[in-house]
């Protein structure tokens, strides 16, 4: 298929969800496997380990990145891939994969790299869809769907743990149905608070966020919600331990909200303030962001400013040190043209989703004096690295392992590690 065509249906999608109330402005829609990607990637699982040499992982151009393993699309007999997540049991010290699919979330143990198993697939709740979110707290799933009337819903991962056959066709514990579609799922894990955003723009807090009391994870219960700064597509949500001492222990919400970014104080459910709202110069679609460790630094991303204006991969760093007056602190462009999607922080490292670019590690070591410098990446999708909403959707970096875990929406779940 051509790529061309492929960026013009991209375009067309974005121009045609932006007013509807049911669906988010963002990512791949298509649905489609790129049938111009060789055979062995969209049909047959690689399990074993691929060393990056000579800048090749096998297929796949890598610099300080091995390939573990790989599981496809076919073999979760789905059509596209979406977000995931991770999970380690810390009764077994196993570790899983969950992997947003089309048609449900796929549950992998990538303990064992030689074999990685694929233990079964949570079905929608509903119908299919382009977009999923996982998020986990206190050992269960807690997954959101743009198919309507999906809900939120809530998986005990400890059922993983003795699946006798398979993969195996596996049911929610729990479904929340406060609300129907959402984009995202938002899970304070020190409170216990989840926040499911992206939902209907006609709803009571005009698809802003909803908040979910989890702390019994299979009885959740509606606590209020905020749509003051109208829809928000992803966000973070901490309990608060920055250099803004003002703020210290209060529940922070900063919200990406198409175009500004809001911060707002959620301690008091009854009662959320907003704190300050961000705009920046070249706004596209303000898309999703995450904390330095020290909560210093916000990392942001816009999905639509390298088609708008031309940017190679532009992610933005805020300065936070003021959560009122929150500055913009520096910008790096990227070593392509690939648009930028979601990006999680671990220690010094910035791992960021760039759809057609694969995965890209960033060192944030030297953000301070604004300097921001990519160690290592590994590209899943080796056709080409253009602004077109293909590839990598997101990533998961937290396993103790130090494997990470990346969903390509045309090839599936791939398991990398930093080269020894």
């Amino acid at each position: 298929m051509k790529k061309s065509f492929l960026l013009i249906l991209g375009l067309m999608f974005l121009s045609g969800c932006s007013n509807n109330d049911d669906s988010s402005v963002d990512d791949n829609d298509s649905g489609i496997i790129d049938d111009t990607l060789p055979d062995d990637v969209i049909g047959n699982p690689q399990t074993g380990f691929l060393p990056c040499e000579n800048g090749m992982a096998g297929i796949y151009p890598c610099n300080g990145y091995d390939l573990l393993g790989q599981i496809t699309l076919t073999q979760f007999g789905a059509t596209s891939a979406n977000d995931i997540w991770g999970w380690t049991d810390t009764s077994t010290n196993r570790e899983y994969a969950l992997v947003g699919l089309d048609n449900g979330t796929a549950f992998v143990d990538i303990t064992d790299t030689e074999e990685l198993i694929y233990l079964g697939k949570l079905p929608s709740a509903t119908v299919s869809s382009s977009w999923r979110d996982i998020k986990v707290y206190q050992d269960h799933a807690f997954v959101v769907s743009e198919a309507g009337g999906h809900g939120m819903q809530v998986f005990d991962l400890t059922k993983l743990r003795n699946v006798a056959n398979t993969p195996e066709t596996f049911e929610a514990d729990a479904l929340y149905t406060g609300f129907g579609n959402a984009h995202n799922i938002v899970i304070n894990e020190v409170s216990g608070f989840a926040y499911a955003v992206g939902t209907a723009r006609n709803d009571v807090y005009r698809g802003g966020a909803h908040f979910i009391n989890v702390q019994d994870p299979k009885s959740p219960l509606a606590a209020g919600g905020y749509g003051a700064n109208g829809y928000t597509h992803d966000a973070q949500v901490v309990t608060y331990n920055g250099p803004d001492t003002d703020y210290t222990g209060q529940e922070i919400f900063i919200g990406a909200n198409e175009n500004q970014m809001a911060v707002v104080n959620v301690t008091d459910k009854d009662n959320p303030m907003q704190i300050s709202t961000i705009q920046y110069a070249n706004i596209g679609y303000t898309h999703q962001g995450w904390f330095s460790e020290d909560q210093r630094y916000f990392i942001l991303g816009d999905e639509l400013d390298e088609i708008n204006f031309g940017f190679d991969s532009r992610t933005l760093i805020f300065d936070f040190s003021d959560l009122d007056n929150p500055l913009l602190h520096t910008t790096y462009l990227g070593e392509t043209g690939a648009i930028d999607h979601n990006g999680y922080v671990k220690g010094d490292a910035f791992y960021l989703a760039n759809y057609t670019a694969g995965i890209r590690i960033l060192d944030i070591s030297g953000v301070e004096g604004q300097s921001i410098v990519e160690e290592g990446f590994f590209d899943t999708y080796p056709s080409n690295n253009t602004a077109a909403f293909e590839g990598v959707w997101s990533v998961y970096p937290y396993f103790e392992s130090e494997k990470v875990i990346v969903n390509d929406i045309n090839s599936g779940l791939f398991v990398i590690k930093k080269s020894n």
